[in-house]
């Protein structure tokens, strides 16, 4: 039984010799995807942090924002040097929101029906 198995182990090597394969190319399928999805996922993403980032320290007074909370209103105040704005939500309403909760820029001509 024993000399069986030598012969299978033998006969299995005794062909051609095996190519090995370099480790290059093992992880040439897993670089291929991290490339994919920089392209398509992260640099996306980092383009548009850097335009919200802009965005938030472009902030003026008499500017429409929406909060991610999804309040409208009107910018009545920035402070600098705590990020906090004042927003005007009604006539006589105002509010205090971090600069970071701003979501967006109002659009003059979205959501306006008349």
């Amino acid at each position: 039984m024993l000399t069986l198995a030598f012969a299978q182990a033998g006969g299995a090597s005794a062909g051609a010799p095996q190519a090995q394969q370099s480790p290059i190319i093992a992880l040439l399928p897993f670089l291929l995807i991290f490339v994919i999805f920089y392209f398509l996922l992260i640099k996306p993403q980092k383009k548009q942090q850097a335009a919200h980032r802009k965005m938030l320290t472009e902030l003026e007074k008499n500017q429409e924002v929406v909060t991610s909370g999804g309040i409208y209103g009107t910018i009545t105040n920035v402070e600098k040097e705590n990020d906090v704005i004042t927003l005007r939500i009604d006539d006589n309403t105002k509010i205090k929101v971090q600069k970071s909760a701003v979501a967006r820029l109002k659009k003059a001509d979205a959501g306006q029906t008349g």
